[in-house]
This record gives structure tokens, sequence and C-alpha cells, in this order.
């Protein structure tokens, strides 16, 4: 990401005819939201005097204590690729602060902020994140509306004729480059319709913001080639579902900390720590990473899902796998996020539950070498290899439980997701699908 002053700001904008911008920031659901100004305004929004309605965000503020103020980050200048010339538009990423000008709780990109620092408090200079993100491109309808059709038969890896989303994603890519993205690669994924972009990792938060901004890119270029994408993790019953699999690296005056040569799998006791803490709360934080009804349907043992808890530097069948790179490479890929989360929210509290298996020196258990998916029931219990919760409900329940989550994201923001995610649960349960229609309707 560039260095970006006021200054400089203000010269681009004026260099480059930028007539909008969208002041961007993001609710606690992880949808993006943006407040549009003229160049004009420019100046006065630089100055943290650009005043919104919070109460009208999904679990922002009451209607009582409705104004809020956003601050821009420079550094998060970028000019939309897709926009004409003259008259272009702009984005920058904002933080929300309250009227007195102190940072709001109920932010996303605050929460993050606050768990990075308790992690420079600890010693700790960078926390690098590479997110993996995977998404659907579906056919829409005559009247524009997405359907759940794809308009290709390829599989992995697979290239045109089959992969008919290839000109898509190439232009996908091309606008995220312009927009500042090292992109890393991009191909075709296991399933029909389904693909993946990754772009270079980087700290935890402009990682955060990429992501938001990916998401944005992704489905504005798929529109503009008369697709739908949707990062909803399983939209199609049969196939293999979106995942968001997520490399984490920590770094310690600026070295990589999981590092150490002389460990068998060239990790760190700091490594192993930071395993331990993952595996000890990974139930509660599954709320964040895989936040939709839906995505437990992508979070069974079915197409390789990680659903079991273990760790491993040999296969992938594990929660936690250890890619084979090493030295200032050598990471932690945390499998079972998927992209329907708020990155903000999903990043801190990964790393909260990492840094308090190094505080606390939680050793995990022994890796788990062999395919999971082989093992009978009876073999994962001998081995204490337990599962995420099965539901929406479930990692509702056990994050409501957890001291490190309350810590991390903040009273304001447990309470409103909580109240959230119940809503959304029992919305669910209550409806009549389809399949039980067919199911009982003329048994019964």
């Amino acid at each position: 990401m560039a260095r970006y002053s006021k200054e400089d700001i203000l010269r681009l904008v004026k260099e480059l005819d930028v007539k909008f911008i969208r002041l961007q920031f993001t609710d606690i659901l992880g949808t993006l939201k943006n407040v549009a100004i003229t160049s004009e305004q420019l100046e006065k929004a630089l100055d943290n005097k650009c005043m919104f309605d919070g109460s009208s965000i999904e679990g922002f503020v009451r209607i009582e204590e409705s104004d809020m103020y956003l601050a821009p980050d420079p550094n998060s200048f970028a000019v939309f690729p897709w926009r004409p010339q003259p008259g272009r538009v702009a984005r920058l990423i904002c933080d929300v602060l309250n009227p007195d000008g102190t940072p709001f709780s109920g932010d996303p990109r605050y929460v993050l902020k606050r768990a990075l620092k308790k992690a420079a408090d600890m010693g700790y200079d960078k926390f690098n994140v590479g997110p993996e993100c995977e998404f659907f491109l579906f056919l829409t309808d005559s009247e524009g509306k997405p359907t759940i059709k794809t308009h290709d038969n390829a599989g992995y890896f697979d290239l045109g004729p089959v992969d008919l989303g290839e000109d898509a994603r190439r232009n996908i890519c091309l606008a995220l480059e312009e927009m500042g993205f090292e992109i890393e690669a991009s191909h075709h994924e296991v399933a029909p319709g389904q693909h993946e972009i990754d772009f270079k990792y980087q700290d935890a938060l402009t990682t955060a913001d990429n992501v938001m901004t990916f998401k944005m890119v992704v489905k504005t270029m798929a529109q503009r080639n008369g697709l739908h994408a949707t990062f909803m993790p399983k939209p199609i019953f049969g196939i293999n579902g979106s995942g968001m699999h997520t490399n984490v690296s920590l770094y310690k005056d600026g070295k990589n900390a999981f590092y150490d040569e002389n460990d068998p799998l060239k990790l760190s006791q700091e490594a192993y720590w930071f395993i331990g803490g993952i595996i000890k709360h990974i139930k509660a934080i599954t709320a964040i990473t895989n936040p939709l009804v839906n995505s437990y349907k992508r979070l069974v043992p079915d197409y390789e899902a990680p659903v079991y808890i273990a760790w491993s530097a040999r296969n992938r069948s594990p929660l936690i796998r250890i890619p084979a790179a090493k030295g200032e490479a050598t990471r932690l890929e945390l499998r079972s996020p998927d992209p329907s989360c708020n990155p903000y929210l999903a990043f801190a509290v990964i790393l909260a539950a990492g840094l308090d298996g190094i505080k606390n020196k939680i050793q995990p258990p022994p890796p788990t070498d062999k395919n999971i998916f082989r093992m009978s029931r009876e073999e994962r219990m001998k081995e204490g290899i337990d599962s995420l919760p099965a539901s929406l409900e479930e990692a509702i329940n056990e994050m409501e439980k957890s001291e490190l989550v309350r810590e991390t994201l903040g009273e304001h923001i447990l309470t409103k997701y909580i109240e959230a995610k119940r809503k959304e649960w029992e919305d669910y349960r209550t409806k009549i699908t389809p399949w039980e229609i067919e199911h009982y309707l003329t048994k019964y």
C-alpha cells in the first residue's frame, strides 16, 4: 500500500481529475458501506469532519446517539478503474469515530487495530495474513437477477474453452492490479463456476482492507461481464463450497517468529503455542470466521471440508496445515474460514487466540498426519480429535461463553453480533424448506 499524506491525496485528486470520492467503512456483519462526497468536500473529510447517521447502519448505535464521524486512511486511496474519464471516482477506507473524536467501539477496523496493539505490546511488530478467497460466478436471468446456473463445466486449474469464466477472471485481476493489488495466482477451482484469485499477503489491517476491496471488485467486474459473483460459502448442493483459507505469521524484530531451523518441522516454540491457542479457542471463534447459516453446509466432512480440530504438516485434512515453505515464508494455514466473514473481526479473533496460546504456553496435541476423513468416529475419539460446531446456533453458543472473544470484540460488537445472528438462526429454523415439502407433504 502506498504511503500518502493529506496533501498527496488533494494533489492526486486534482491531477487525476477525480470528481467523486467514496468514503468506505464496514459494518459488524462485514457489509461494505459508503458515503459519497464531491472533490470539493475532500479536505473537510480528510480533517475527519464528515458526519453520517450511525443509527441506520447494522449494529452501530441507537437513534438517540446517531451522529458518527468518518476518519479516512490516506494510504487506502485508490481510483476505481472501471469508472469513466473525466470525472473519475476514487475511494478512501475510513475508521469510524465518536462525536468527541475517540474510536467507535463498534467499528470492526478498530477491533483489529486493538488486537494488533496487543500483539505489539507482546513484542510482535507485524501480523501477516494471506487469504485465499474463493467465489462462484453464476449466470443471470433475463431480468438481470442471479441464478445458480454456472456457465462452465471446468474443474481445478482448467482453462478455456471449458472455463468460460476466464475472461471475467482476467478483467477482475486487471482491475485489482490497477488498484494496487499484487496478484499471485488466478485459477478455476474444483467446482463448476468456482474461482480463486490469490493476492500477496500483507499486514493484517491492509489485508482486511484488501479483502473488502477484493469482494467489491469481483462483484462489480462480474456484473460488467453479465455475471453474478457470490461469496456465499455453499450455494449449490453436491459440489464443493467456497472457503477462505487464511495463512498467518507473526514477526518479532523484523524476523519471522514462527521459524526455527533447529526444529524437525522448522517451527518455533511460539508457532506451536500459537497453534495450541487456535485449537483451544477455535469453537468460540467459528461464529466469526463462519458467520452464516449457510457456512455450516460447507463445514461437513463431504468434499474434504476442514471440520476436524487437528493440525499437520503433511496433509490437508486437518483444520490447521503447515505449508512446506520455510524460513521467512514459514506460516500456519487455518482452513476453516469462509469468504462471507468480516475480515477485520476474523483476523482479530484468530490473532487473539494465537496470542493467548503464546501467553499461556498452550502446547497443541501431536500432529495428525493421516487422512482424518478416512478415520472412523471411534478412531477420531481415540485420538482426541474434536469437530467444529455443526450449526450457527452451536457456534453462537460457544462464542457467548468465551471471555477471549468478549475481550477481543468488546461488549458492543459482541452483543450486537449475537443478537443479529440469533435472529438469523431463528428465521432460518422456522422456515419451511422445499426439502420438507418434497419429503413430508404427501407422506404424512
